[in-house]
């Protein structure tokens, strides 16, 4: 079933104060006790669900939340991608177009020739690949410079309905400027991977006193920052890895464990079996409970839940090439409502996993 953060459930988990969880069932707060809870209307969170019965059907998933956003939208839609070929992105696209909507579109030049990108091409959209080894890796859509979508989730059939993966949708006119800025570094400076330069305009802010980081590869140093976060973990560190070959992020992880922080993770199989590096047997060795995943599919998320506090997600797995070669985005959102949505995840996908 896809589940979408409403703002009443929201209030409801901060006004509640529980204290920090001994069992998957709990959620921490990281706010004193009897502050006022902050609104959160501007964000919703969506969760893809293989195993719902529409998913057969690729009907109600994520991605219709998304068109219909596409089809709110007056001005303009950027869209940077790795992938595209969901008909409900592609219609509401064309759609926008046809009635003066100014539509862009950058995607991984591997997938240009896709049926769905060229039937936007065709209609006069403008489409630019990156055209180099390393991927343009991006999943998000900034719509009228005001909100952003973003999160693990590939505008495809597969992306939507077979594998797990998450969507958020930002509302911020602060956000939406630090996207489009990375969107037009790419489509208009034709800047890709290493030629990125590190000047995203609001970095560090706040939306209705939520603190957010917004970071984008390989200009941005995002292994150092999130080094510095796993480092800083108190109590807990839970993880949902597509994939994970950062020997660095790994023994951060290992030794917060060995000092006595809860942790655990779900890792994508079909990865942990074809990547050299991966981190799962170093993780098994040192007992941690990181489990692979049990979705037919792929367990397609890069997140971190930290201290059930402190959210980490966008397109950035957890490599060298994230780091040093593909266009990536990351985001840091220091919420505990947004961390219970990401826990019940987290919990739903272990729960499927292999022990």
């Amino acid at each position: 079933m896809k589940q979408i953060l409403s703002l009443f459930w929201s209030m409801m988990v901060l006004a509640a104060c529980l204290p920090k969880p001994a069992t998957p069932s709990g959620v921490a707060s990281s706010e004193p006790a009897g502050s006022a809870a902050p609104s959160l209307d501007w964000i919703e969170v969506h969760f893809t669900d293989p195993a719902a019965p529409h998913a057969d059907d690729y009907r109600g998933g994520p991605d219709e939340e998304l068109a219909a956003a596409i089809d709110a939208a007056r001005l303009s839609v950027d869209v940077a991608v790795y992938n595209l070929n969901l008909w409900s992105i592609r219609n509401a696209l064309l759609d926008a177009h046809r009635r003066g909507v100014s539509v862009r579109l950058v995607v991984e030049s591997d997938n240009l020739d896709g049926d769905e990108i060229q039937d936007l091409a065709a209609a006069g959209i403008p489409v630019l690949g990156d055209r180099r080894e390393g991927l343009m890796h991006h999943k998000f859509v900034v719509i009228d410079r005001a909100e952003v979508w973003l999160g693990s989730m590939n505008f495809t059939v597969s992306g939507g309905y077979q594998d797990n993966n998450h969507l958020l949708r930002i509302r911020s006119v602060q956000v939406a400027e630090n996207y489009t800025h990375e969107f037009d570094e790419m489509f208009m400076d034709d800047l890709f991977g290493p030629d990125s330069v590190a000047d995203t305009p609001n970095p560090e802010l706040a939306v209705n006193g939520v603190s957010l980081e917004v970071y984008f590869s390989p200009d941005d140093g995002i292994a150092a920052r999130l080094l510095e976060l796993l480092e800083g973990a108190q109590d807990s560190i839970h993880f949902l890895a597509f994939s994970f070959t950062a020997d660095d992020l790994g023994e951060a992880i290992r030794l917060a464990a060995a000092n006595g922080l809860t942790v655990a993770g779900v890792m994508e199989t079909e990865q942990v079996n074809s990547n050299q590096g991966t981190e799962f047997d170093p993780f098994a060795q040192a007992g941690l409970d990181v489990r692979l995943d049990g979705n037919k599919g792929q367990m397609h998320h890069k997140a971190l839940i930290i201290d059930a506090s402190i959210v980490v997600t966008g397109s950035y797995n957890f490599s060298a090439s994230a780091e040093t070669r593909n266009d990536e985005n990351l985001l840091v959102i220091y919420s505990p409502v947004i961390a219970a949505a990401f826990m019940e995840e987290f919990w739903r996908v272990y729960a499927q996993a292999a022990p």
